[in-house]
């Protein structure tokens, strides 16, 4: 019989990610059958999957990296329903992989909750006819009492799935044991009843002065803290925009020391999307990640990268009203926009009432690059593999890049332009484009590519680190490496699967 967890918090970023893909390391490589699950996320920060249909997907990018923590192949029914925030109240909705629409909180509640409660219990069916153990992430906190009779993520994956609760709660943020305390009274109590321990995350502290405090919420509540976990950022991937600084605030990231690093900018753009593509960078010794507000100028800044947006009409029109248009068509260093940064670099963007707000047909682009992009309905999701014949921002890098596509619209050339990438020897400005300074690109996960970020940052004047730093199997060993020297696992998982022993039919016994 499968054995599911479900890792639920306190709050929102209070490292439920960060156990679970840990735990999916740690069991994987004990030899445990072992699957991620998130049965409703919110987050603009996705990847490609395969559907049960054969098809290519989006899921949430900690599902897509927890299952590669797994050592298992990432498909849909890890993470069966997202929620890709669109701006002002809405949404689009993502259900097995597949666009459904774009809704507000009060009718998606209204008129799709059952259907995705009821694809997500299928997937979840379909993990467990194949994996032992099924370590669910919950989402936000599990105490949000308004929303009990809602709550997929939480209180309705912990109901059908039968699952033992592991909650976490973050003491960084202060408060720790009231908010534990808050949260096992205000869960249903068949819920309260399926918790099984709690883990404490981001301490920095002497344990020994934190113990009383364990002792006594232990004394209350009759619930053992089954673990403390140190402070420490193991490089996994962010969830959602939660960990990006709130429009308006500029931020620094990149852990080194350097002296005089290269400081690489990135406008803060109100619907950011898939903002782990600038990870790779900030890993890098010698690179600081600036996150720009966009009233803020690009004086201090020594090359820019333009992230993805969930809708980039809207984002280019936030863009002009700051002023930030002009100072990207002033600034005189390297620039990179990925995907709708891609499109908000081009001249022009055609049927613009498909993708955001007003009645316009057409808008302005930035003009970096002599480009159009034509929105329509239909969305591109599927892995890619470019052959990248480097210029511009990325000269000298030569050869094959891979990651994925997610976007809708065709971005045409319209004049004189280097069409870098290429498939099955086809370039256009379809996969990216290219003049001396800027770049353009469809291909999400670009700096994932050695060649690609060396170019880069060659070009900057920065010599890329060992490309074995920062990858997704790194940053899953060291999640793994604090579960393991932190938590108790005997307090949530039978010995058999802590230690990974197994029948002669591959179950555990």
């Amino acid at each position: 019989m499968t054995h599911t967890v479900l890792v639920a918090g306190t709050a929102s970023h209070v490292g439920k990610s960060t156990v679970v893909a840990g735990l999916c390391r740690l069991l994987a490589d004990r030899g445990v059958s072992v699957a991620p699950f998130k049965a409703q996320n919110m987050s603009n920060n996705a990847h490609v999957a395969p559907t049960p249909d054969g098809e290519w997907g989006e899921i949430g990018v900690s599902q897509y990296v927890q299952a590669r923590a797994a050592r298992i192949q990432p498909t849909t029914d890890v993470n069966p329903v997202l929620l890709k925030p669109r701006g002002d109240g809405e949404s689009q909705l993502v259900i097995d992989g597949q666009a459904v629409g774009n809704f507000e909180a009060g009718s998606y509640y209204a008129e799709h909750w059952e259907e995705a409660r009821g694809a997500a219990e299928e997937a979840y069916r379909r993990l467990a006819a194949n994996y032992d153990v099924i370590l669910a992430e919950g989402a936000g906190s599990i105490a949000e009492i308004n929303l009990h009779d809602r709550d997929l993520a939480n209180v309705e994956t912990a109901r059908f799935a039968d699952a033992d609760v592991l909650l976490v709660a973050d003491i960084e943020r202060g408060g720790v044991f009231a908010s534990l305390v808050g949260t096992l009274e205000l869960v249903p109590d068949d819920i309260r009843e399926q918790v099984a321990g709690v883990v404490i995350t981001k301490f920095r502290g002497d344990l020994d002065i934190l113990q009383p405090g364990i002792d006594a919420f232990e004394d209350r509540t009759g619930v053992p803290v089954l673990g403390v976990v140190p402070y420490d950022d193991p490089g996994l991937p962010e969830e959602d925009s939660v960990a990006l600084p709130p429009v308006g605030e500029r931020r620094v990231d990149g852990a080194d020391d350097h002296p005089d690093p290269v400081r690489i900018g990135v406008p803060r753009l109100p619907r950011v999307s898939n903002a782990t593509d600038l990870q790779p960078l900030a890993r890098e010794h010698g690179v600081r990640v600036v996150y720009l507000p966009l009233d803020d100028g690009l004086s201090d800044v020594d090359a820019v990268v333009i992230p993805g947006t969930k809708n980039t009409v809207n984002d280019l029109r936030a863009l002009r009203e700051a002023g930030f248009d002009e100072a990207l068509r002033a600034f005189e260093g390297p620039i990179v926009g990925l995907c709708g940064g891609y499109q908000l670099l081009g001249e022009c963007i055609e049927n613009a009432h498909v993708e955001g707000t007003g009645t316009e047909r057409t808008i302005d682009g930035v003009g970096r690059l002599p480009v159009v992009t034509r929105f329509d309905h239909e969305k591109q999701v599927r892995p890619a593999t470019y052959d990248l014949a480097g210029v511009g921002p990325l000269a000298g890098a030569e050869g094959p890049v891979s990651g994925y596509e997610i976007h809708a619209g065709e971005t045409v050339a319209t004049g004189d332009v280097m069409t870098p990438f290429a498939v099955d020897g086809d370039a256009s400005a379809a996969l990216g484009a290219a003049t001396d300074d800027v770049c353009g690109t469809y291909l999400h996960g670009l700096f994932e590519n050695r060649s690609a970020r060396r170019a880069f940052l060659e070009r900057l004047g920065v010599d890329p680190g060992d490309p074995g730093e920062g990858t997704v199997t790194d940053s899953a060993d060291r999640a793994a490496a604090l579960v393991t020297d932190s938590v108790d696992l005997s307090g949530v998982f039978p010995t058999s699967e802590a230690t990974g022993n197994r029948s002669s039919d591959g179950r555990n016994l």
